[in-house]
């Protein structure tokens, strides 16, 4: 008998939900199988079976149990039964529709269509009006009118909020009542980012293998102003002010299972295809469920991307402990006034929503003029005056540049 215990996600993580069990009790599992979901206050993970055989689940979905407790065990004895896995259809059917008959109630066979409505609406107990006591179609529209059900019918459902989704509930409202956000706004004209991408992303695609996005200009533009402003680069750490003089970029992902950050490490180091095939990376392990405590902490800015679902405008709540965050909204062609001419232009509103503790006005201001201008005039603030030789260059490894240095959350 081997006994499954609930792995350490991380050092300061001490128990975790069971989110949602994938096999029943009873089951036959294979080695190396997913067996179960756990959730805990900073991401979801997947547990294995270790050996092959019968499990037997011990918790169930829902219940908090602590690191290193056991959740199930597996019997490696028995074997797997493949007769088992064919059924009789007639006792399949017999199983989804229990028949039970009170005292005194007639229940006559149902027509082909009657029993399939009956089946579908969980009906049992129905007196025929057809043709020698048959059950018709009509009889099981007219009971399941009696009792309720029909196109008319409101529902409602509970739902337990998942660990990752209170914990990151309860870091929201704590930003709003313990920070001093403030947003500040700008607009950007897209047209030389447009251009650029439209020259080169078959040639960027076909090199790397890797689209050629808009996160790639704003990280690298967002690296920039930060190096120009390190006051936006830094956190408060009780009466302490923490700088960093490196610039590790969280980038807000929405998951089935809720919003994540995935930090892409020392994004200064890197060049577009360095950022655009780690973003793809982590975006891709996060939407898999894939994703690692590891891979989300130690962030010192985030980007988050509402245009991606239509935002015009908004204001971005800060990731805490951090002390400033980059809201992307979408392009929208608007009236603009270039040399004395209306003209139309592909413009973006972008928001900068910062902790006016440590960051004053006029950084959060300067910060996202020097995002504005690097992305209106990228090749002079982003590509060195060559746009061909730094996208199109001999790319460097992005995992050399990840850091092991984890900072407290």
């Amino acid at each position: 008998m081997i006994e499954i215990k609930v792995p350490s996600p991380g050092e300061s993580i001490t128990e975790v939900e069971i989110a949602n069990w994938l096999v029943e009790s009873g089951d036959y599992i294979e080695k190396d199988q997913e067996i179960c979901e756990i959730d805990s206050d900073k991401a979801t993970l997947t547990i294995n079976a270790e050996e092959s055989g019968e499990i037997n689940i011990l918790v169930s979905p829902g219940e908090m149990v602590p690191v290193g407790s056991i959740i199930c065990t597996i019997d490696d004895s028995k074997k797997s039964n493949i007769s088992n896995k064919t059924s009789n259809p007639v006792s399949k059917i017999e199983k989804e529709v229990p028949l039970s008959i009170n005292k005194g109630t007639v229940i006559n066979e149902p027509s082909p269509a009657a029993k399939k409505m009956m089946r579908e609406s969980q009906i049992v107990n129905i007196n025929g009006t057809g043709k020698d006591g048959r059950i018709t179609k009509q009889d099981v529209i007219n009971s399941k009118a009696a009792m309720g059900v029909g196109p008319g019918q409101r529902k409602s459902q509970r739902k337990k909020l998942s660990s990752l989704r209170r914990k990151l509930a309860s870091r929201l409202v704590s930003v709003k009542n313990e920070t001093a956000m403030l947003t500040t706004f700008n607009e950007v004209d897209m047209t030389e980012v447009n251009k650029i991408r439209k020259n080169y992303k078959e040639k960027f695609q076909k090199k790397y293998g890797v689209k050629l996005g808009y996160m790639s200009f704003f990280t690298k533009a967002v690296v920039k102003a930060l190096q120009e402003f390190p006051d936006v680069n830094s956190m408060i750490d009780g009466d302490e002010i923490v700088h960093y003089d490196y610039q590790d970029i969280s980038i807000a992902v929405s998951t089935p299972k809720g919003l994540m950050a995935p930090v892409v490490r020392n994004a200064e180091d890197l060049d577009f295809f360095g950022v655009e095939n780690e973003i793809a990376r982590l975006a891709t392990k996060a939407r898999d469920g894939k994703i690692s405590i590891d891979d989300m902490l130690g962030g010192t800015f985030t980007i988050t991307n509402g245009g991606v679902f239509g935002s015009m405008l908004s204001t971005p709540i800060i990731n805490p402990p951090q002390s400033a965050i980059l809201g992307m909204h979408n392009i929208v062609e608007r009236p603009m006034v270039v040399n004395g001419k209306i003209v139309s232009r592909p413009i973006m509103y972008i928001a900068l929503s910062y902790d006016h503790r440590i960051i004053d006005g006029k950084e959060s201001v300067g910060f996202l003029v020097s995002v504005k201008n690097s992305l209106e005039n990228p090749k002079e603030n982003l590509f060195a005056g060559n746009i061909e030789s730094s996208l199109l260059k001999k790319a460097k490894n992005p995992l050399s540049y990840r850091s092991n240095y984890k900072h407290k959350l």
